[in-house]
Parts: C-alpha cells; structure tokens; sequence
C-alpha cells in the first residue's frame, strides 16, 4: 500500500494531466456537429491503425516475462481493432444513407 501512495505521490502531475485531457476530449468531441462525424471517425480509423501496429511492435520487442507491456500490447490490439472496424461499420451505415433507394 505504501508503494501506491508513493507512486501516486510521484506521479500526480501526471494523474492531473491525464485527467484534464479526459475533459477536454469530451468537451471538443461534445461540441462537434453531426456533419463532421464521418469524416472524424475515418480520421480516428487511422490513428488507431498506427496504434494498432505500435502495439504490435511494444509486444515484439518485449521480454518474455514482461508481462505488464504484453498485456497492454495485447489489449492495445484487441481494442485498437474494435474501434476501427466498428468505426468503418458506422462510416459505412452512414454512407449507406446517402444512396437513392432503388425502386
């Protein structure tokens, strides 16, 4: 327990940090109208196409009994993977919209 408490004593700069872009990221994403949503999500597809090979990359060059980075690695895949299908599936339900219906 004493371990904890220091590391979040050492690391409260950090905690802030990541706390103020939480709210950050929710006020910008909140305040986007609903026009832009396709051409944000193909952006996001992207950046975690290069998350997705980073992680690959993090669980390559790995020890073997470094088990935190191949856990984060792996979960970075899985759900790396998840967010870029989904959203490719969303882009192309929203295209899917667009098209005159055939009679």
């Amino acid at each position: 327990m004493e371990a904890v408490l220091k590391w979040l004593s050492d690391s409260q700069q950090i905690i802030y940090i990541v706390i103020l872009m939480i709210f950050v990221g929710i006020e910008v994403i909140g305040r986007v109208p609903s026009v832009l949503h396709t051409p944000l999500m193909s952006g996001a597809n992207a950046i975690h196409g290069v998350v997705i090979i980073g992680a690959i990359i993090v669980m390559g060059k790995a020890e073997g009994d470094n088990y935190p980075a191949l856990i984060l690695g792996f979960l970075a895949v899985v759900l790396g993977t998840l967010n870029v299908v989904g959203g490719f599936v969303v882009t192309d339900r929203m295209l899917e919209m667009f098209k005159s219906k055939k009679k």
